[in-house]
């Protein structure tokens, strides 16, 4: 018996039956004409500092709809669909884009970023979100994703950190797979270097490409690219974000926290902000009580959950995402946790690190040669043979569930290996060739309509819509509380959060400290 099935058979149906996950999904709000949204958040959508399913991320116009813990796929898709279609009531002739990369942009300077209000909370998120646009220009933060929270009882930091580990060296698969980004509105790339070939005057693209987004176009940075972050412990990977937290870094001391204005530009002069601003296709997560920082949840009570973040939305699907790649996602990631998974080193660390940049470009290239440890291998054989090595993991959920959905999962995968044209990024270009003359805004603008039109013709109940209308009121309610409670300088809130006594201590230096209690 193989150390797999063995490691699957000690789970048993009760621990499988405990997969939990949660969606975290990013669209930006659109106007009828394609371009980016002015108008601010929708009042009727509540608070986004406090909202707990509906807020912002980078921009005031990026949406940011995000479900509870569900025990099944198809309870989590129905809460995002019910949340997308209160949503889409607020905003009046405004669409959710509904692909990754972003609509037609306007200058960088006049993307507008998130805005909470003027409590100390609020004004620290507004800050950071300036410090990103000091840092990395505005239109690089409005790419948009799916982020997929996922959690397995009784799984140890070491065994979240091991499946991390194997989340990355075959992190491709999921690119070749899901990603669905394979061309830009000319204007995300308008005074910057790169590598996509023209298609019309207003569209860029690279005929193979997968996800742009995952891709060096996309969240990458000369500064992050310094930062080889272990997994191989908790207390490893917790030190390399605490000196990325702690160490100024020269240019961002020459931006300074104000502008001569007295205008904050960042929160520190940190290679990193804070903890969010570590860009990764996959976090070990906690849950965090407020005020405290994530790094500092990590450290005290362990690893709860991993999100994984390299999902881009897939523009053919009302809510970015079906159930049938949410079972994949799960077949992968138990494979993650329960195959061997040796230590990572600096030279594997920047193997992968091509392995994605040339799966984003040339994914769908035939013979595609991908590093693996000593040797290059096919993407496509390569997938094929983790495929096939995912099986056991499937029929193991199927018993479980009373179902053959996730071995179907597999099944569509492997036809999707075996024919490139099937993947969600060749029909994307297929769409714009066949519907749009290849104009990537014609293509996703449409697309946005018609997921627009389809969300509002659903049933509605008449009940649900209380309930959210209240939500949102309440949240309303609670960022008043919370900017009424406010009593400190912004400054000493500032100054007092990114301290490194907020990080919390490694387990190595917990003992000296006690001994000197």
């Amino acid at each position: 018996m193989s150390r797999l099935q063995e490691a699957l058979n000690a789970l048993g149906p009760e621990r499988l039956k405990g997969i939990r996950r949660g969606i975290e999904k990013e669209s930006l709000r659109a106007t009828e004409a394609g371009g980016l949204s002015a108008t601010p958040h929708p009042t009727a959508l509540g608070s986004a500092l406090t909202h707990p399913h509906i807020t912002t991320d980078y921009s005031e116009s990026q949406l940011e709809l995000i479900t509870g813990v569900h025990a099944t796929p198809e309870t989590c898709l129905e809460e995002l669909m019910q949340v997308h279609q209160f949503t889409y009531r607020a905003l009046g002739d405004e669409l959710m884009w509904v692909s990754s990369m972003p609509c037609n942009l306007p200058a960088d300077e006049t993307i507008p970023i998130g805005r909470y209000g003027p409590s100390n909370v609020g004004r620290a998120k507004s800050v950071y979100r300036m410090g990103l646009a000091h840092r990395y220009g505005r239109r690089m933060q409005t790419i948009s994703g799916i982020h997929y929270n996922w959690s397995l009882p009784g799984v140890s930091n070491e065994g979240y950190f091991a499946l991390i580990r194997n989340f990355r060296r075959h992190a491709f698969l999921l690119l070749y797979l899901f990603g669905a980004s394979p061309a830009v509105c000319s204007s995300f790339v308008a005074g910057r270097q790169h590598e996509l070939e023209s298609l019309t005057p207003h569209t860029m693209y690279m005929p193979y490409g997968t996800s742009l987004r995952m891709g060096r176009l996309g969240y990458q940075s000369d500064a992050q690219a310094s930062l080889a972050v272990s997994y191989n412990s908790l207390d490893g990977y917790a030190g390399s974000l605490h000196e990325a937290l702690t160490r100024p870094y020269p240019p961002y001391e020459a931006t300074g926290i104000m502008n001569p204005g007295g205008e904050y530009n960042q929160l520190a002069t940190s290679l990193l902000q804070i903890e969010n601003e570590f860009y990764g296709t996959i976090r070990p997560k906690r849950v965090i009580k407020p005020g405290e920082r994530p790094l500092h949840a990590l450290r005290e009570r362990g690893v709860e959950y991993v999100e994984v973040r390299l999902l881009d939305l897939d523009p053919f699907v009302p809510v970015g995402i079906k159930a049938q790649t949410l079972r994949f996602i799960d077949v992968f990631l138990l494979h993650c946790l329960l195959s061997e998974s040796p230590p990572d080193s600096p030279q594997e660390i920047a193997a992968m690190a091509r392995n994605q940049h040339k799966t984003a470009a040339y994914g769908r290239e035939p013979g595609l040669l991908l590093e693996r440890g000593e040797e290059q291998v096919s993407l496509a054989a390569w997938g094929a043979e983790l495929v096939q090595s995912f099986a056991p993991i499937a029929a193991s959920l199927d018993a479980t569930h009373g179902t053959t959905d996730y071995t179907d999962a597999l099944r569509s995968a492997q036809a999707l290996l075996a024919e490139p044209d099937l993947l969600p990024s060749a029909r994307v270009l297929a769409a714009m060739a066949r519907d749009h003359e290849n104009s990537f805004t014609g293509f996703a603008r449409a697309q946005s309509q018609q997921t627009k039109d389809k969300l509002l013709g659903l049933p509605y109940g008449t009940a649900l819509n209380k309930k959210l209308e209240a939500m949102a009121q309440r949240s309303v309610q609670d960022q008043k509380d919370i900017e009424a409670a406010d009593t400190m300088p912004f400054e000493i809130y500032r100054q007092q959060y990114v301290s490194a006594e907020r990080l919390g201590l490694t387990r190595t230096a917990i003992a000296p400290a006690l001994a000197a209690v």
